[in-house]
């Protein structure tokens, strides 16, 4: 029902910053350039796979006076990007000392060994040892970038949410979207989308205590995709269940819903028919230029004159 992760959006203070890091020192593909929908004064930025395929997509708001992150309990607490091999975090250390980013070195994540890290705003990253998996065919890795062919990202892996209530969200993950438990502990549980593959795990911590505050590096998003049910199932299901959505949002590149669990985390579905990033601009010129949905193009004069010029910042 779930094929995987879809997307993940978060806050960022500075684009300039966040561009170089994710482009210059992970080797991700800024994929689109566009805005926030419900404020179109702030940029929505895309970083990705060559065509920014389901799965792949950092997102992130710019918010120039956002504060500092407060953390704690009841947050999306880490991203996993999944690598080729053992040697690719080998090679991930070696180039993170490179850039002068510190890290912890390799250890357990999840149910595989992992390099975390952080990005300029606070975000927690784990590149995750995939060890010669397959991953999805629609799966592209950028090539234009200083990275290694062997060693380069390839997608989103096990994302990490602290919460309050572990049995709340894993009850959620497996009676509503059919999610399997590959372990689970006493404070901490692992589940999956699909079985055997980490593109759609979850790892769960149990963690009471003072709840985060939202800032710069926090998400606030995880996005979901759905193999095969339509949205409006989604939204009666969950409507059924007592949770509140925002009904289907046209984004124009694809449709979803949201809706928010007990724990105060905030997810997304994608529907299972999307336009993709590709369907206002060609392949080559992607992530180079201002796009906005035809509902939002008649502002454009409007909306740019709110922007700090694309080459300012890339």
């Amino acid at each position: 029902m779930i094929s995987g992760h879809h997307h993940i959006s978060m806050f960022t203070k500075d684009l300039k910053e966040n561009n170089h890091f994710y482009t210059e020192v992970l080797g991700l593909r800024r994929v689109k350039v566009s805005v926030n929908q419900g404020d179109p004064k702030m940029y929505h930025v895309f970083y990705g796979d060559t065509l920014g395929s389901a799965g792949n997509d950092l997102t992130f708001f710019e918010i120039g006076n956002i504060g500092s992150t407060h953390p704690g309990t009841n947050m999306i607490s880490a991203i996993g990007l999944l690598v080729p091999s053992s040697g690719s975090l080998e090679y991930w250390w070696q180039r993170l000392d490179s850039y002068d980013v510190s890290h912890d070195g390799v250890s357990k994540y999840g149910n595989r060994e992992g390099l975390r890290f952080k990005d300029p705003d606070g975000l927690a990253i784990v590149l995750i040892n995939h060890d010669g998996e397959a991953v999805p065919e629609a799966w592209q890795p950028w090539s234009e970038n200083s990275i290694d062919e062997a060693h380069r990202i390839l997608g989103m892996g096990t994302v990490e949410i602290t919460v309050e209530d572990m049995k709340r969200l894993s009850s959620l993950l497996e009676d509503i979207f059919d999610y399997t438990i590959v372990y689970e502990k006493p404070q901490e549980a692992l589940l999956a989308s699909v079985e055997n593959e980490a593109f759609g795990e979850i790892l769960i911590k149990d963690e009471s205590g003072k709840k985060a505050r939202a800032g710069r590096g926090s998400v606030h998003h995880l996005a979901i995709q759905s193999s095969e049910r339509p949205l409006e199932e989604w939204d009666r299901i969950l409507k059924n269940q007592g949770y509140v959505t925002t009904g289907i949002k046209d984004r124009y590149y694809f449709e979803s819903l949201y809706f928010t669990e007990e724990n105060d985390i905030t997810f997304e579905i994608v529907g299972p028919v999307s336009r993709g990033f590709t369907a206002d601009r060609s392949a080559e010129a992607l992530g180079t230029t201002l796009d906005l949905p035809p509902f939002l193009e008649d502002r454009r004069e409007e909306i740019e004159s709110h922007l700090r010029p694309i080459e300012k910042w890339i």
